[in-house]
């Protein structure tokens, strides 16, 4: 195991739909804003919102990138998500196997994608 050094994060993202969580891994792949997208769920969420108590049925996306993209991987989940108010949570992965943080690092190519997108 290596240090991630702070390089790396994991995304945590709730979704109301498999659908939605698809959609937006893949175009978070696409846009090689992510190396990896996992979908788990689906689960019980229980919330607060606007003084009122909340329970929905949601899936868990769970994205690994690097920490230089976290703005761009947060926009693009903002323009995608359907709530006004998505759970958007990054922690630091602080050690990981070498292999996995080197393909990690090689999977996200600095927003190139998403670079060459805005062109």
């Amino acid at each position: 195991m290596r240090p991630g050094r702070g390089a790396f994060v994991q995304v945590f993202v709730a979704v109301p739909s498999s659908r939605q969580a698809t959609r937006i891994a893949t175009r978070l792949l696409q846009l090689e804003l992510c190396a990896c997208a996992q979908t788990l769920g689906p689960m019980r969420s229980h919330y607060r919102w606007r003084g009122k108590l909340q329970h929905a049925r949601e899936w868990l996306l769970l994205l690994k990138t690097r920490t230089v993209l976290l703005s761009d991987v947060e926009r693009e989940i903002r323009r995608l998500h359907p709530h006004a108010v998505p759970e958007i949570l990054a922690h630091a992965v602080t050690h990981g196997s070498a292999a996995y943080l080197d393909w990690l690092q090689h999977e996200c190519a600095s927003g190139r994608v998403a670079s060459r997108r805005s062109k």
